[in-house]
């Protein structure tokens, strides 16, 4: 999907243009991959534009920053705080927000020591990552050739960039394959998570999602939808899956701030359930859009309003599609 400028871009403490926020080619996370980031969705209430989970999604990056070294030169408070000037700058209700730690220039070879580290947030209007058609009635899933980075490796706990270059080849293999998403194995064999979602199946009434020990990023949406279940009294079990319980579920569905929670209706050709969003699924995602646009109060912690929790006057709505 093509990037929708919007006005300005926060990046180590000022807003500057979108089109001047430019880095040098010897920047050196461009070349090692040495960076991390997160992806944040705000969603247009009644009271005005309120980000989901803030909170939640800067402290993952500053953990996945100790993770790998990496000194972020703001606190908690400061980058939470900055994400919201810069959504106000660009008086946008609803968009993604991405925020990134990077070492910028200053030397070149594999120790970064003695180049800064620079933060850069961005907002703009995305719509929905595996399509508005793909909420409602599924998407087609096929099992990578790739396998999720052992942990032994690369920290599957850091949303480090050099993570995704695995999260790009499945993808890459999806979709050049005719399917929408991908769903990767581990060296076990076991269901690990999407390139950039995590899994959950039903099987008898019970939801199940891998654990964090199979490789998953340790997701927000998915915490989020595990509580929720939790509040409905769905059974819910944290367990390996393997390949032929995933084919075997009733119901599965992809979580992610991207992919918020969308049904998978087929992988490698074997029709899930009905083949269409079932009933769990459907009751889980209706809560979570729900709490997401402030419509359900037990949720309301949730939210970060960008004006204050009485709301302010909204600005323009700025929308887009996939």
């Amino acid at each position: 999907m093509a990037l929708t400028p919007t006005k300005l871009i926060w990046m180590d403490g000022k807003l500057i243009p979108w089109e001047k926020a430019n880095v040098h080619v010897l920047t050196h996370t461009l070349h090692y991959g040495l960076g991390v980031f997160e992806g944040i969705r705000c969603y247009e209430t009644d009271k005005g534009p309120a980000v989901f989970r803030l909170g939640d999604h800067i402290r993952r990056l500053e953990n996945s920053a100790k993770l790998v070294g990496i000194k972020l030169p703001y606190s908690v408070d400061e980058l939470v705080s900055a994400v919201k000037q810069t959504i106000k700058a660009n008086e946008i209700d609803e968009c993604y927000i991405r925020p990134i730690a990077f070492y910028g220039y200053g030397v070149m070879g594999l120790n970064p020591e003695g180049s800064p580290v620079n933060v850069a947030i961005a907002v703009w209007p995305w719509g929905t990552y595996l399509g508005e058609e793909g909420l409602e009635k599924g998407v087609r899933a096929k099992i990578s050739q790739w396998l999720r980075i052992d942990p032994r490796i690369l920290p599957p706990q850091a949303k480090l960039v050099a993570n995704y270059a695995n999260s790009i080849f499945a993808k890459l293999d999806a979709l050049n394959s005719g399917c929408d998403e991908a769903i990767l194995l581990n060296t076990e064999g076991s269901v690990a998570e999407g390139p950039g979602e995590n899994v959950f199946i039903v099987k008898n009434g019970t939801l199940f999602t891998p654990p964090l020990s199979a490789g998953a990023l340790e997701g927000i949406t998915r915490d989020s939808i595990i509580r929720i279940a939790q509040d409905k009294k769905i059974k819910f079990e944290e367990q390996n899956i393997s390949l032929e319980q995933l084919y075997g579920a009733e119901e599965a569905f992809f979580t992610g701030t991207a992919a918020e929670v969308t049904p998978i209706r087929e992988i490698d050709g074997h029709v899930i359930g009905d083949g269409r969003r079932g009933r769990i699924t459907g009751e889980l995602q209706s809560t979570f859009f729900g709490a997401a646009r402030g419509k359900m109060e037990r949720y309301e912690s949730w939210l970060d309003f960008v004006f204050g929790a009485r709301g302010q006057k909204k600005s323009n709505k700025c929308s887009g599609s996939m």
